[in-house]
């Protein structure tokens, strides 16, 4: 049995390997994290040996140490693949009593798969085809990645289990049922999509189940709990199907969920992977690494796609904060319009899809970039928190070379045209956090757990409002005048967006202000305010309302419509002014890289800007 398969192809599904030199076979080893190719394979002599952590063995012993399966589980899962029957010695072939647990819970997930990819066809699961249907997945998509359904009772699942001879142990112990309230087994799936999620091999080991119902109470999507074949954090669903394209390619796709996977695939983007209910990790790292063969000579990348919205930035900081364990290069393609590469992929097809994916930004730069825009970099003041937090970015990354580009890149960001600068202030980090480890590691210690206990309190904007900055001001006085006297300032207040107002708990009040039917609606009202406070998403909000209404005008002449453009003006010149010095740093930032195309496109904005906020401050109101 030892001999049954060669061995390169049992540790190939789990490890990419490249010539050794000789007739050996080398790759990353599979049992400790290293940086440099030193596991090695030997075809002929059926053996494995890694020179960093010391483990070696036959094909058996290796099956043995990564799936932790006990001898006679290697010996079958050998015997499977190579369409081997065994024959046991205590009465007749394979009883099923006598495989081991891992087998059978293998096999009852594949008796499972197969039975809810039969239920699809059936007529209640025809609000299942519609969901798919209506994803651009027809019934050859969902066949080629096992979708199925799980019907609606109790124990359909658990009674046609049964009837195939595995145990009621057996079933719970596979996370296919849970002990109900009388004492029985009822489905863990019940009236949902279901997607089988499988090993490296092709094993079917869990299922990830959507909802599709609105009197169903559980959670959006449902999957298997820890089992003993079936831990979270060490799998990625479409690895079965992406595995070989990765280490051909050189290329891992991270996506978020599994019509994500499907729509990268069916689109020709067929390295997607996604992680199965929980956030990608070190251990997802891992098998990536594995098959990319991620050492200092073999250099894969790794695109990580995200929604475009909140939480799905904070998804890929999340994954920047691992990306130093990478020695892939790894970047973030951010959907356009916040949608997913499944909503891509609909609206405008299989091409979209392959071009978000072929310009990913680099997530260092992702990452800086971020830093930078929650700053007003407009004003001394915002350039220089953003250069501090953004700067605590740049001396994370251990390529000095890499660290000094993104300086450069960091000033042009800034806008600020003294470049070194921002790389001796850099520089100067780096060197405090080489000498001082311990207080550096203190100081991140601190910013972590300031970001957990942010985390776990609602989600209520902070912000400082400062009475004595200018701009600020601005917005304020246009605020109160928009709650007070809306007729003075309709309908061109109705035509600024929430943008133009950058300070966050007025940018709040702008939407109120619009949600309740904007200045213009608000005109034909005896109590605009009123209005406005009802539609508030919370009493923060609601308060400084109240507060804009009852604060004067700051005028010592009556409120007029004279009054009223000019702060109509000088809002509109401050968010003009904003984004010339976005384009400015832009400019600075393409540099000679950029076709002239491009640099042509970025001059003719900043013309147009530079036109537009001439005529303002000229014309005034009749600029607008």
């Amino acid at each position: 049995m030892r001999n049954a398969l060669p061995i390169d192809a049992v540790v190939g599904d789990y490890v990419q390997l490249a010539n050794g030199g000789g007739s050996q076979l080398k790759g990353v080893c599979p049992f400790h994290d290293e940086k440099s190719a030193s596991f090695y394979v030997h075809p002929g002599k059926g053996v494995f040996h890694c020179f960093g952590c010391g483990e070696s063995g036959d094909t058996i012993s290796f099956l043995m140490k990564i799936e932790h399966f006990s001898f006679a589980e290697a010996v079958e899962r050998m015997a499977g693949q190579a369409n081997i029957t065994l024959r046991y010695e205590e009465g007749g072939y394979s009883p099923r009593h006598q495989q081991g647990e891992r087998t059978r819970l293998v096999e009852a997930h594949k008796v499972a798969a197969a039975w809810f990819q039969e239920q699809l066809e059936t007529p209640e699961a025809e609000i299942g085809r519609n969901f798919l249907a209506e994803r651009g997945f027809d019934a050859d998509a969902a066949k080629h990645f096992g979708v199925g359904y799980a019907p609606a009772g109790w124990e359909h699942l658990v009674r046609y289990l049964r009837g195939k001879g595995f145990s009621d142990k057996e079933i719970l112990l596979g996370g296919l049922a849970s002990q109900g309230q009388r004492g029985g087994l009822i489905d863990r799936f019940r009236g949902r999509l279901v997607w089988p999620i499988r090993d490296t091999t092709g094993e079917v080991i869990g299922f990830g189940a959507r909802r599709l119902r609105e009197d169903d109470n559980g959670p959006k999507y449902l999957n298997t709990p820890e089992t003993p074949i079936y831990k979270k954090s060490n799998v990625l669903y479409g690895i079965d199907l992406a595995k070989k394209e990765i280490a051909k390619s050189g290329r891992a796709v991270v996506v978020e969920g599994y019509t994500d996977v499907m729509a990268c695939h069916l689109a020709g983007v067929t390295t997607a992977v996604a992680t199965c209910g929980t956030a990608f990790a070190e251990d997802h790292i891992k098998i990536i690494r594995r098959l990319l063969m991620d050492t200092s000579q073999y250099r894969g990348e790794t695109v990580f796609t995200f929604d475009g919205d909140a939480a799905g930035q904070k998804a890929a900081l999340r994954a920047f904060e691992d990306d130093q364990k990478f020695a892939a290069r790894t970047s973030i393609a951010i959907t356009p319009g916040g949608m997913d590469p499944c909503e891509l992929r609909l609206a405008k097809g299989d091409e979209a899809v392959r071009e978000l994916i072929e310009n990913p930004v680099p997530l260092f730069e992702f990452a800086l970039r971020s830093a930078v825009a929650r700053h007003r970099v407009d004003t001394p003041e915002g350039r220089a928190a953003a250069l501090e937090e953004a700067a605590q970015i740049i001396v994370k990354i251990k390529d000095r070379s890499i660290q000094h580009e993104y300086a450069v890149q960091l000033a042009g960001l800034l806008g600020i045209l003294d470049e070194q600068f921002v790389v001796r202030r850099i520089g100067q980090l780096a060197r405090w956090q080489r000498d001082n480890p311990q207080q550096a590691r203190g100081a991140q210690l601190s910013a972590r757990r300031i970001e957990v206990q942010a985390a776990a309190q609602p989600a209520v904007p902070v912000y400082r409002l400062n009475p004595k900055d200018p701009a600020q001001f601005v917005e304020r006085e246009l605020l109160k005048l928009a709650l007070q006297h809306p007729d003075l300032v309709s309908p061109a207040f109705d035509n600024y967006g929430d943008e133009e107002f950058p300070t966050p708990p007025y940018a709040a009040v702008r939407a109120a202000v619009r949600q309740a039917g904007g200045a213009a609606y608000g005109a034909t009202l005896p109590d605009f305010t009123a209005v406005v406070r009802e539609v508030c998403p919370d009493d923060q909000v609601r308060r400084l309302v109240t507060e804009l209404t009852v604060e004067p005008i700051r005028t010592r002449r009556a409120a007029d419509a004279i009054y009223a453009g000019e702060f109509l003006v000088k809002l509109r010149l401050q968010a003009v002014d904003r984004r010339i010095a976005e384009v400015r740093a832009q400019l600075q930032r393409l540099g000679n890289r950029s076709s002239a195309e491009e640099m042509n496109a970025v001059q003719s904005e900043l013309w147009a800007l530079q036109q537009y906020g001439q005529g303002l401050r000229s014309r005034g109101f009749e600029g607008l």
